[in-house]
C-alpha cells in the first residue's frame, strides 16, 4: 500500500498546510531582515514541488502499476489540499479574489461529491481533459499570484472559467452515465 506514488501524495498533503502558514505570515521572512518577496519566492517553491510529486506520483503509478485503493483516495485529497490551501492563503492575504475563489471552492467540493456518488455506482470517474487542464490553469494562477507577477487576476478568472467548465462537463457525464446504468 504504500508506495512511491503513495509517499508522493503523503509529501503533497504535508506541503499543503506548511506553504498556507508560510503565505499567511510573511513576517517570518521580514523580521528577519529579508524582503517580503522571499516569503512568496519560498511559498512559490514549495507549490512547484508539491505540484512536481503530483505529476511524478501520476506517472509512476500508471507507468509501474503501482495503483493502490490507498492512492486513488489520496491522490485526488493531496491535489485539493494543496490548491485549496495555495487559493485560501491567498484570498486571506488579500492577493486573491474571494468571489473567485469561493466559485473554484465550490466546484471543488461538488464534483468531488459527485464523484463519491458515481464510484459508489460503479461509473468511471477518471479525469477529463477539461479536467486536466483545469488543473493546470488552477496551478499556472497560483503560481503567478503567489509571486505577485502581471497578469495573475487575469489567470485566475481564466481559471475560474475552465473550472466551471470541467465542473459543467462532469455533471453532463455523470448524468449521462447515471441515466445509461438506470436503463
Amino acid at each position: 500500500m504504500l508506495n512511491l506514488p503513495n509517499i508522493l501524495a503523503l509529501i503533497r498533503l504535508a506541503i499543503a498546510p506548511v506553504m498556507f502558514w508560510i503565505i499567511l505570515n510573511p513576517q517570518l521572512f521580514t523580521d528577519n531582515g529579508y524582503d517580503i518577496s522571499w516569503s512568496y519566492y519560498f511559498a512559490s517553491l514549495l507549490f512547484v514541488l508539491a505540484s512536481i510529486t503530483d505529476y511524478f506520483d501520476g506517472f509512476i503509478a500508471r507507468e509501474l502499476d503501482q495503483k493502490t485503493v490507498l492512492g486513488a483516495i489520496i491522490d485526488p485529497l493531496a491535489d485539493k489540499m494543496l490548491v485549496m490551501a495555495a487559493f485560501l492563503g491567498l484570498m486571506v492575504a488579500g492577493d486573491a479574489s474571494v468571489w473567485a475563489i469561493y466559485i473554484i471552492i465550490v466546484r471543488e467540493l461538488f464534483i468531488t461529491g459527485l464523484r463519491t456518488v458515481a464510484v459508489s455506482e460503479g461509473i468511471d470517474v477518471s479525469a477529463s481533459w477539461a479536467g486536466k487542464v483545469k488543473t493546470v490553469s488552477q496551478m499556472f494562477a497560483i503560481g503567478f499570484l503567489l509571486m505577485h507577477w502581471p497578469f495573475a487576476n487575469l489567470l485566475l478568472w481564466i481559471a475560474v472559467i475552465l473550472t466551471i467548465y470541467s465542473g459543467l462537463e462532469y455533471l453532463i457525464g455523470f448524468w449521462g452515465s447515471f441515466k445509461q446504468k438506470a436503463v
